[in-house]
């Protein structure tokens, strides 16, 4: 193996994509409809819409049908690993976007 990608459930395909390219500086190299591939250097990350909102409306214990249920988006997590961070936190940290323990 040599490498993984990320693939993260978003609610809104408009505000990830925009975050993404102007806060972080990815480019897209592929969208279709839900689902977004966006590249930084070497850091792939693909986006795919989760809105199926029908389990908020389920009586049984069955929340996960379609596999695209809004309630992932807010769950994942994705760790990259960089070089030079203080070069890093230093173009990000005006963009007001660090978490408060950051």
């Amino acid at each position: 193996m040599r490498e993984g990608i990320p693939t993260l459930p978003i609610t809104d395909m408009r505000k990830s994509e925009d975050f993404y390219r102007d806060k972080l500086g990815f480019t897209v190299i592929y969208h279709e409809g839900g689902f977004i591939i966006m590249k930084y250097h070497h850091v792939e990350i693909q986006l795919w819409i989760a809105s199926d909102e029908s389990w908020r409306n389920r009586n049984d214990l069955s929340l996960i049908v379609s596999g695209a249920e809004s309630f992932f988006a807010g769950t994942a997590s994705c760790r990259i690993r960089v070089e030079n961070i203080d070069e890093l936190y230093q173009r990000i940290q005006p963009l007001d976007i660090l978490h408060s323990n950051g």
